[in-house]
């Protein structure tokens, strides 16, 4: 399972094209058929998390010549599956930093708002369980 954290012009569009996204915590092992929690960046203006999705399409983005440390970076198409029901983003996970306390929405504030960066990161089946939670049923 994953997470990205990246700017969402249309949040209500049924599917995003998402162009050399910044990968980390495993981000560059997404593959086509894989599910992805999709927030808005509140950097850009938007709410957090409002869906998840199936990744359509991932495409690892070939590294620039003669530049040395290099961090991976990935094209992905995500199709709407399921859009949230309430706001989760980073004013409620603000409080949990407790960084080794094993809670889900610690794990989330740590890979995804501790930097402000956006990303694509892989998250822990109790994360993932966790957001679930904020999905229509």
């Amino acid at each position: 399972m994953y997470v990205i954290k990246t700017e969402v012009t249309d949040v209500n569009a049924r599917s995003w094209t998402f162009e050399g996204q910044k990968t980390m915590y495993g981000g560059k092992h997404i593959r086509k058929g894989d599910t992805i929690f999709v927030f808005a960046s509140e950097n850009e203006g938007g709410p957090g998390l409002i869906a998840v999705g199936t990744i359509y399409s991932a495409e690892i983005n070939p590294r620039k010549p003669g530049v040395g440390r290099q961090t991976p970076r990935v094209s992905i198409t995500v199709r709407c599956t399921v859009r949230a029901t309430r706001r989760f983003g980073r004013s409620e996970l603000k409080p949990f930093n407790e960084w080794n306390d094993g809670r889900p929405e610690t794990e989330l504030n740590f890979k995804f708002y501790r930097q402000a960066t956006n990303k694509i990161g892989g998250i822990s089946a109790e994360a993932a369980a966790f957001l679930q939670g904020f999905m229509q049923q």
